[in-house]
């Protein structure tokens, strides 16, 4: 790939950017809404309030900083967002089938409507998280904190749910058919044993 063009970038002005590497690079406020970062390699990019309404699948995200950013409808299927700080990030309506967030503070993040199906999502702090009507089956939320989160309607069947932690979360409509819930904290819910 040719060299980068930041100012280009910045400006929404360079939507095919697939498999570009765009490592530690500042794109802070940059319009990339629409763009192809398909592979694109963002490890320790800085996205403050960056609009990725874009297509990111299979991007590496590690340690990038996320916040304020918005990936409403982005599609992140399968991307890597290790150590990425993702404070007041709207997630909603995302397609994460397959991400990597294991581990990530998701304290109070839209994540509406998400396609979370079979994501690795263990050790997440998701506490006051929106995950209303998100798609879960199979996802693996194994010892996450997701104390007070939103769950109404969501479907978490098959999801691996071993040692979470959903104190007092709204579980209302809620699919849990078959998942995992050994070691669970549910106390202040619907599904608390008597």
């Amino acid at each position: 790939m040719s060299p980068v063009d930041i100012d280009a970038i910045q400006q929404g002005q360079n939507k095919e950017l697939m498999g570009a590497d765009l490592a530690g690079l500042d794109l802070t406020g940059a319009s990339l809404a629409q763009a192809n970062l398909k592979g694109a390699n963002l490890n320790g990019t800085i996205l403050k309030q960056a609009d990725l309404r874009a297509n990111l699948r299979g991007v590496d995200m590690m340690g990038a900083n996320l916040t304020e950013a918005d990936l409403r409808n982005a599609d992140l299927r399968g991307a890597i967002l290790l150590e990425a700080d993702t404070t007041n990030t709207s997630f909603a309506g995302a397609f994460l089938a397959g991400a990597v967030l294991s581990n990530l503070n998701l304290t109070s993040v839209d994540l509406r409507g998400a396609d979370l199906r079979g994501a690795n999502l263990a050790g997440c702090v998701l506490r006051n998280a929106d995950l209303s009507s998100t798609n879960l089956a199979g996802a693996d939320l194994s010892g996450a904190d997701l104390e007070e989160a939103t769950l109404s309607g969501a479907v978490l069947r098959g999801a691996n749910l071993t040692n979470a932690n959903l104190l007092c979360a709204c579980l209302d409509n809620a699919n849990f058919d078959g998942a995992m819930l050994e070691g669970t904290c549910l106390m202040g819910t619907p599904l608390a044993p008597e």
